[in-house]
Formats: structure tokens, sequence, C-alpha cells
């Protein structure tokens, strides 16, 4: 601690108070006279959304199942791009449902449900991922209120941060939990810890996470204790 202080010209209360941070936002780890950086992830771009939607399928449908159970009808929801939430609109047929989303397969599918009040959000066409994206998802986000918001992620950290790959992308899902009154992460075991530079939000913005990870997994902990609820499926047991 003392050599870093003397690296940086600082005084070594001033350093311990930076690395606390860096460490709640999940960006190292501190250990004993120091701290070490969180190794990242392998610098993989982020896969085309046709390409990720045949993966973890099964995993992705039982997340699903028990995401769709947490909604009556008659409520709003925001559904944030991303496959896994696709997979939860499937399960949305038929129910009446004010549905919030800039999800281009989200709208697809639910485009020609008379039961579902569709809202598709504004934005620039991120072709890639099939979604919406920018000031204009921002600001449409503003003038809307919603029950729950089911989004996805990029990467978990073990202390409970919300990660994304694209720095473009965390403004519009930051406004996506602003607008909701409450914010369910859907994440399969792959995003544990995944991939992702940009913090979303912390489990303070979190009600629950459904997820097939281990219920003895330490993220998973760490959001319990947070006070997080944790949904496991049946994958996860």
């Amino acid at each position: 601690m003392a050599d870093l202080a003397g690296q940086l010209d600082a005084s070594a209360a001033t350093v311990r108070r930076d690395l606390l941070k860096l460490e709640a936002d999940g960006l190292l780890t501190r250990v004993h006279g120091g701290a070490v950086v969180e190794e990242e992830q392998p610098s993989e771009e982020q896969p085309p959304f046709d390409e990720a939607a045949g993966v973890r399928v099964a995993a992705k449908d039982a997340i699903a199942a028990h995401a769709a159970a947490m909604v009556e009808d008659g409520q709003s929801i925001i559904l944030d791009s991303g496959t896994t939430v696709h997979r939860l609109a499937l399960r949305l047929h038929g129910r009446r449902l004010t549905v919030i989303t800039n999800n281009l397969a989200v709208y697809d599918e639910l485009n020609g449900d008379d039961d579902i009040a569709l809202m598709l959000l504004g934005g620039m066409v991120i072709r890639e991922s099939r979604m919406l994206d920018g000031f204009m998802a921002e600001d449409n986000l503003r003038q809307v209120h919603a029950d729950w918001l089911f989004m996805g992620a990029c990467g978990l950290r073990p202390g409970g941060q919300v990660m994304d790959t694209t720095v473009a992308e965390v403004p519009a899902r930051r406004a996506m939990i602003s607008a909701s009154d409450k914010v369910v992460l859907l994440a399969d075991k792959s995003k544990f810890p995944g991939t992702g530079m940009v913090k979303i939000c912390g489990p303070e913005d979190l009600h629950a996470l459904v997820t097939d990870a281990p219920e003895n997994d330490a993220t998973c902990a760490a959001l319990s204790e947070a006070g997080v609820r944790v949904i496991p499926t049946a994958h996860a047991r």
C-alpha cells in the first residue's frame, strides 16, 4: 500500500478508498498489501443475435418459464435486447400485457398478437444484435413506466455487478432500469462471469435473478446477501 501511494503521489488513505471503489465495481480484488486487477475474458465480439439464439436453448427456456410466471395479466413490462429475453417473449402469447421493447426479435414475435399492447422504442437499428439503440430510445423511455424490466447481460461479476461489452448500449439499459418498478436479470451460467468491461448496474438495482447457475455459486450468494431474490431453474439443481 505504501509503495502504491508513493508511486501515485497520494496518501495511503486516498489509495485505500480508491481501491475499495474499484473492488466494489468488480474491477479488481484487494489482497494483503495491495490489489490484483481482474483479468478480462478474451476480447471476443458478442456473437450475432441469430448465432447466439441457437446456444443453450433449453437453459434459456427454463429461465424464460420462471420469468413469465412472475408477470400478472394487466401489467406492463420492458423487454431488453438479447436472446434469453426473446425466449421469454415466446411465452407471453395470449397474455393481456403491455410490452415495451427495443428488441426487434421480440417485436417480430409479438406484433401479430392482438392481446398484447406493443410499444417499439425508437433509435438506430443495430442489425447484428437485432435491436434499436441510441438517444431516441433513451428519450422514449423517459416517457414510460413499467411494472417489470426483464434484462439480459454479457457478464455478471463476482460482486454482483451486471456488465456489458458495448459502451453505447449501456445508457438505454440504465434508462430501462429507471423506468421500471422491478428489475429482473435473466442470465444463464455462461454469464458467470461472462464478458463485459462496462457496468450497467449493481445489486442494489436488481429485484431478482433467474438463472441456471448452481445454487452454491459465489455470485448468487453475494446477490442474495445484497437482498436480490435468486430464482434457480431446474437446470441449477
